[in-house]
Parts: C-alpha cells; structure tokens; sequence
C-alpha cells in the first residue's frame, strides 16, 4: 500500500514538472533577460551626483552609507544654509562623518 502510494506522488510530481516545461513560453533568440540587465547595470553610476542639484530620493539611492534620513538632513542643509561650496561641507551635515565622505567623494560634485 505504501509502495503504490510513494510511486502516486513520484508520478504526480513528474506529470507536473513535465507540464510546467512544455508550458513555459519559448525564450526568443538574441533576447536578454531582464535579470541579466539588470545585474548589468546595478554597479553602474552614468555620472556623479551634485550636491546642489540632488534631491534626498537620488542622495539615498546614489551614495553608500546615506539613508533617507541622512539624505533628508543634506537636503534641509542646503535650503537652510545655501548651496554647497565645496565636497568638503558636506562634513557640516549632521550625521556625515569622514568616512561617509570619504566612501562616496569620487561620486560627489558641487555645480
């Protein structure tokens, strides 16, 4: 009884890894897979982020280490105390420390 029981299962689990196979649609030749892209170009940064200019969505997605709120603190900082002069005020924003600063300098400019 048992036997026939574990063969029912073998053979409902094959029956339905077979259908699942011939149902799943073709993959067009020379067609890339999302997924594939998108690892692709997760690394990739096209330009750097102005300080001036970014808003606190793009700070927290841009650099390392800035949460939403860190990136909300650079941007209350920059209507409050004007535009950046220089990367280096950013260290004036609470909660940004030199290490912060110094993971994300090569992604950082003040227009």
């Amino acid at each position: 009884m048992r036997t026939g029981y574990f063969y029912s299962l073998v053979f409902a689990l094959l029956s339905s890894a077979s259908t699942a196979v011939l149902a799943a649609p073709e993959a067009k030749p020379g067609a890339v897979e999302p997924s594939v892209v998108m690892a692709a170009t997760k690394g990739v940064t096209s330009a750097k982020v102005d300080l001036n200019g970014a808003d606190a969505s793009t700070l927290h997605r841009e650099l390392a280490g800035i949460g939403e709120a860190k990136a909300n603190a650079i941007v209350t900082y920059r209507e409050t105390n004007g535009p950046f002069t220089s990367v280096d005020e950013l260290l004036e924003v609470q909660g940004i420390g030199k290490a912060i600063l110094e993971r994300n300098r090569d992604k950082l400019e003040v227009n």
